[in-house]
Formats: structure tokens, sequence, C-alpha cells
């Protein structure tokens, strides 16, 4: 072991990136302790993720490397994940339909992917899809929509996941624990946290408390740039059988869908700036999504409806993650501002981050991911 191994970490927050992050540093022989606080609208708890970033036309060559490592590493995380014991991840590798009624955009869609495979094999098989094909991989459609299949697509439960990755901390000998913690610090220099009235000390705290993190760093005399935008997602029972390894469907508004097990099917989900955190299922929004997902699927005009979530995807300024340690004290790392792609960049950025933390090399460039961005 490096003579100057940090043995002993609290992460707190415990959704996909807190849950990353001890995963890893448990696996590596360290002792962690997840601290989470349970807040009602936490954005793991609420999403099901489509594993799908390379259609994405955002032209942001940082976040672009996150968001194609985090669907680069989910094979090695699931098989990580099998050697414990844990298989119900929530993960399955489906394909995705693109959809839009233009051959003349899907063509272009297609050539964008093509060219984005050169360094990114794990796109897997590409192909163009005419209406009746791309009908027949999903029956509930309206008639019209050609499609860009892309095979190395996945999509993940955010829930079953995160609690996978916790499982494995705990038999990788670490410790979960549920309370407010509040930090500690000896000038400088954060020391550990108090919860409950008790002081937990460790070498190095690393904070993942997403859209709630500017009240953690307050006591530190510092404002923490994080907004919170509320999504709200419904949960279908659709009526049809074998559902689970149905595509992924990215129609051409700015919604997806996609089936889990047992005839789920999640439709959604909206974008929200300026509610702060209010949980509330409203019912305008809920006319949002079902008027797009109708429009395109009529299909599932006669489901069930199971539940509606709501979660609270954090972004810092400039809509980019921010990677590090916080400025101007020692002892505690964070990330941040992983918004509506968390749950691709999720288990990547806690890679680093536990990589950060035991003073390994990264896979990526933290100049990119300025935590004093965020830093008011």
């Amino acid at each position: 072991m490096h003579p100057n191994f940090r043995n002993k970490f609290i992460i707190i927050g415990a959704g996909i990136l807190g849950a990353s992050t001890a995963y890893h540093l448990a696996k590596s022989g360290a002792e962690v302790v997840v601290i989470d606080r349970k807040d009602e609208g936490q954005a793991t708890d609420a999403a099901a993720g489509i594993i799908c970033p390379w259609l994405s036309q955002r032209r942001n060559k940082a976040w672009y490397h996150l968001a194609k490592g985090g669907a680069r590493i989910y094979p090695k995380l699931m098989d990580e994940l099998a050697k414990d014991g844990e298989t119900e991840t929530g993960y399955l590798q489906v394909g995705a339909l693109r959809l839009h009624t233009e051959e003349k955009k899907l063509m272009a869609m297609q050539d964008r992917i093509l060219k984005r495979r050169e360094d990114a094999p794990e796109i897997g098989d590409v192909s163009l899809l005419d209406a009746a094909q791309t009908k027949e991989l999903f029956p509930l459609l309206n008639d019209g929509y050609g499609a860009v299949h892309v095979s190395g697509a996945a999509r993940v439960d955010g829930r079953k996941l995160r609690d996978a990755l916790l499982r494995g901390v705990k038999k990788h000998g670490g410790t979960i624990a549920y309370g407010n913690a509040k930090l500690v610090h000896s000038g400088a220099q954060v020391t550990g946290v108090k919860l409950d009235g008790q002081i937990i000390e460790a070498d190095t705290v690393i904070a993942t408390s997403g859209a709630w993190m500017d009240e953690l760093f307050k006591p530190l005399g510092i404002s923490f740039e994080v907004t919170p935008q509320k999504a709200q997602i419904m949960h279908l029972e659709v009526l049809a059988k074998n559902t689970a390894a149905w595509p992924l469907i990215m129609p051409p508004n700015n919604s997806y869908m996609l089936a889990l097990n047992n005839r789920r099917f999640v439709i959604g989900a909206t974008q929200e700036d300026n509610t702060g955190f209010d949980t509330r299922v409203t019912a305008g929004k809920i006319q949002e999504i079902l008027t797009k997902a109708i429009q395109i699927a009529p299909g599932i005009a006669s489901s069930k409806v199971l539940e509606t979530r709501v979660g609270f995807r954090p972004f810092t300024p400039g809509f980019l993650p921010v990677v590090g340690a916080l400025p101007e004290y020692d002892g505690l790392l964070l990330a941040n501002g992983l918004g509506s792609s968390g749950l691709t960049t999720g288990p990547y950025v806690g890679i680093q981050l536990a990589k950060l933390a035991l003073g390994e090399d990264l896979d990526i460039d933290l100049l990119d991911y300025d935590v004093s961005g965020a830093i008011n």
C-alpha cells in the first residue's frame, strides 16, 4: 500500500455517483462510510436511464468524454457486480430507436453515429429502419416513423443499480448510514462529519449530494452554485407481452420511452426550472408527458397508470459537471452537475473520484471540470 494512502473515506450522498464512488473505494480495501439523508426527490431514485450518448447533438467535448466513458464502462461494471453476486442491477442492453419522419434527417443521424463509432466500438451495429421495420420492433408506435437503430444502447433502472452498488459496498466491508451529515473542520482541514451528534472522522470526505450540496457547504462559508431542475416521470403498465427487451425510444421531441420488466413502461421526462424543491406531481406536466407520448405511441393510451416519480437533476454553471477538490480546503473532494445524464455519467465519474481519492491516475482532465466554476 502506498505510504500516503488515505484509508478512511466518508461519502455524503448515496445516489448513483456516491454509490459508484463508494463501491470502487471499498473494493480497493479502503474503509468506507456512506451517509445519505434520504431526501425526497433524489435524482437517482426517480430516474430510469437511457445509455445512448452517441446520438446526442450536444457539442461540448468535455461532457461527451464523460458520457462516452460512462457508456463504455457499463458492461465491465456489470461483470464486477455479478462477481459480488449482484445480478439485479436494472441494466439491460436492448438497443435504441431514434425516431423521425424524415429520411434525410435519419440519414444524417446515421452518418454522425457511424463517425463516432470509429473511437467508440461499443456503439455496436447501426442500421436505418423504415416505418414497417420500426413498428415491428416497437408495436405501440404511430405510423410513419422510421428510425436509426443502435444495438449498443442500454437502459438502466436508477434505484436498482444504486441498491446493487450499495450492497456491493457492504460486501466489501463498507458501512451505510442514514441521517443528516454536517461537515466538521479544523481551520482549512475537513476532518470528518457530525451525524446525529456523533463525530465520525475520516482522512477524506467526498461530497456527492447533488442538488442539496450548497446546504452542505454553508458551514464552510462557501456558496456552491447548483440548481435543481425538476423532472416528473410516469410509469405505466402496458397491455403487451415480453416488454423487457423492447428497445429504447428516442422521439424527435425531447422525451423518451423505455420498457422495464413486468410490462412496466416509463415515459417522460419534464424539464422544469425555477421550481425549487417542489415535490408535487402536477396536472399540467402530466398532461405534457402524456400528450407527447401518445402522439408518438398511441398504443399506450389504454395503459394503466402506476405512479409518477419526481426527481431533481443537479446542474452546475455552464451545464457541465465539476469534479475535484474543494478550493481552499484540504480533505474534501466533490463531484456535481451531472444533470439529465446522471445515470450515464455517474458510474464513470464515481470511478474518477475514487481514483482521485486514492492518488491514482485519472481518465479525465480535471481542468475540464473545474470545481471553482461552481464556487461563488
